[in-house]
């Protein structure tokens, strides 16, 4: 049975995703234009996902730092590319009290500027590399179209910013930061991802280029996850960040910048979630059980104590819904919040010294002897983190085709939308031409080197590159 609050996603997936956002009390909109209002429930699952990656960025050596959220337009425009791409986006700070400032101050839309200048101070010989930083802040960017978690004024993300002596060395830590998003991706958030690099008119601002990851909706639209950014010496360069290497002689440093942001959530609801609710893959959820007693029974409340304390030595995050509420109630308000597993108590279960589990993936009842109910739980746990990762993988394996013409294309987009495998020349002006089939753009350039002999999907020339093609949000 439907939630009556949220609208089906058969009938409005843009209406669905925000009544589960709404529902699950994950955020509020805020009466400042385009920023939303994290509530507990949606901030929770941001600090699980900030611990997890933390641990994941500090077993590769890096450090968290903070730099300030505002930057002088001088300081801002010392790389071109960067100050061009980003200018449409940007918020000013022109008044400071009641002075008008001498230079105007951006909110930071992205930090590689400040980070450049702070090297420029603090690397002075090859024995100070490489320093692997990372910081977790907010953005602003004046974004014209805002939705919950995936595009506001301000958002939530981290952002790693490296710097290396030798270009090698720096692409590595490219590529590597680009394994541990898919790692975290597949692994903790149960969603298949495909990775690779953007092409030159998709790359970021600055970068010598870009690999990203990308992640597929239960719709067919892809959402760009996560980034890492090979800079090579263009920001080195610009801020003068040199230093003396081995053989005592003056060089440029090699940078990479990488990063994730609240998106990632949005990406969990639009990948998992269903028309009752949220739904969490346990390795992610804030909490992962809901012990509900269904009367306020001493005796109930009791095992249900009980049962808890043995959840939580295991180290499973469980909790007794104590709130004085139906048990109907309950059920739902623990469905439409995505808690992985449910356990009802009832008294005519304690007499037969059984509860009831029931996994929120499947909305599965399974009857559990009171004392096989930690291994039960364990296992039900980790076959729903499964079962989440093979369901969304089925999805992508299902809407990703291989097509050489256009109408397929356009067929696909306007039916079935996916991901889209088909050869390009390498031209800017295809891609620009493929964008007029419902906004198709690039997500990545797959490695291969079977296009010899294959033509461009768009102008027939031969091919350079096969591309991974999508709609995106």
């Amino acid at each position: 049975m439907k939630n009556e609050k949220i609208t089906l996603r058969s009938e409005d997936f843009a209406k669905w995703y925000t009544d589960v956002v709404k529902a699950a009390r994950l955020a509020d909109y805020s009466t400042v234009k385009g920023c939303i209002i994290f509530e507990p429930n949606g901030y929770a699952i941001w600090e699980k996902m900030q611990s997890v990656l933390d641990s994941m960025f500090k077993e590769c050596g890096h450090q968290n730092v903070y730099l300030p959220v505002l930057i002088p337009e001088s300081l801002l425009a010392k790389e071109g590319e960067l100050i061009n791409g980003f200018a449409p986006e940007c918020a000013w700070v022109t008044t400071g009290g009641q002075d008008t400032l001498e230079e105007r101050l951006a909110f930071r839309p992205t930090s590689e500027t400040l980070f450049s200048d702070y090297y420029s101070k603090t690397v002075k010989t090859y024995r100070d590399l490489p320093k692997l930083y990372n910081q977790w802040c907010n953005i602003i960017r004046w974004e014209k179209e805002t939705r919950p978690f995936l595009r506001s004024r301000e958002f939530l993300w981290q952002e790693g910013h490296t710097v290396h002596s030798t270009s090698e060395e720096a692409e590595l830590e490219a590529n590597r930061m680009l394994d541990v998003y898919k790692t975290f991706f597949e692994k903790y958030l149960a969603i298949p991802v495909i990775t690779g690099k953007k092409t030159e008119k998709e790359k970021f601002a600055g970068a010598e280029y870009t690999l990203t990851v990308e992640a597929l909706m239960q719709n067919g639209v892809s959402l760009q996850s996560a980034t890492s950014h090979y800079f090579g010496q263009k920001f080195s360069k610009a801020y003068d960040i040199k230093f003396v290497n081995k053989n005592n002689e003056y060089e440029y440093c090699y940078q990479t910048s990488w990063g994730s942001t609240t998106r990632m959530i949005g990406a969990l609801i639009m990948v998992h979630s269903d028309d009752r609710g949220l739904v969490l893959p346990p390795k992610i959820a804030p909490k992962q059980v809901c012990i509900i007693p269904i009367k306020n029974d001493e005796k109930l409340l009791d095992i249900s104590k009980k049962i808890n304390e043995s959840l939580l030595s295991k180290g499973i995050s469980s909790y007794i819904d104590y709130s004085d509420k139906s048990a109907g109630f309950k059920f739902a308000e623990a469905e439409v919040n995505g808690i992985p597993l449910r356990i009802e108590i009832g008294p005519r279960d304690l007499e037969k010294n059984e509860v009831t589990v029931v996994r929120r993936d499947t909305l599965e009842k399974e009857i559990v002897k009171l004392n096989d109910i930690i291994n039960v739980v364990v296992q039900s746990l980790d076959k729903m983190q499964d079962n989440l990762y093979n369901r969304a993988l089925k999805n992508l394996q299902d809407r990703t085709y291989d097509v050489t013409t256009l109408k397929e294309i356009e067929d696909i987009m306007n039916n079935k939308p996916g991901f889209v495998n088909a050869y390009w020349c390498g031209d800017s002006e295809c891609e620009v031409k493929m964008k007029e089939i419902k906004g198709t753009k690039s997500r990545c350039i797959i490695e291969s080197k079977d296009y010899e002999d294959e033509k461009c999907v768009v102008c027939g020339k031969d091919a350079k590159h096969k591309v991974v093609w999508g709609i995106q949000y």
